[in-house]
């Protein structure tokens, strides 16, 4: 196991896997693949993560709070419970509009690695 992905055969929570940071955004690697990752982000109310596009697609696992997920200049306000998938190479942006956090899975393709 790497030292900054989690434990494997370990139960946990995303939820409590992480702590909100007054005014800053907190992150940890869950898995770390070359096929992939997996990444947990806590956001202070406010904070966001500028505008931005990546060559492959992208899932968005809201755990807590409340956050603005926008792609392709559309405006998607998720709650706990909710996801939505980020196509590759559209613009995306993310913002806390309480505190939020979220699950983010990146899965590459072979064509990605082309």
């Amino acid at each position: 196991m790497s030292s900054n992905e989690f434990e494997k055969s370990k139960v946990f929570s995303f939820k409590d896997s992480i702590e909100y940071s007054d005014g800053g955004i907190v992150s940890k690697t869950v898995l770390k693949k070359p096929t992939g990752n997996i990444s947990l982000f806590s956001f202070a109310k406010g904070e966001a993560l500028s505008e931005h596009t990546a060559p492959f697609d992208a899932l968005i696992q809201v755990v807590d709070g409340k956050g603005e997920i926008i792609i392709g200049g559309k405006s998607f306000f998720l709650t706990a419970g909710e996801s939505i998938i980020m196509p590759a190479s559209i613009s995306h942006a993310v913002k806390a509009e309480e505190n939020f956090k979220m699950v983010l899975t990146m899965i590459r393709s072979n064509q990605d690695s082309k």
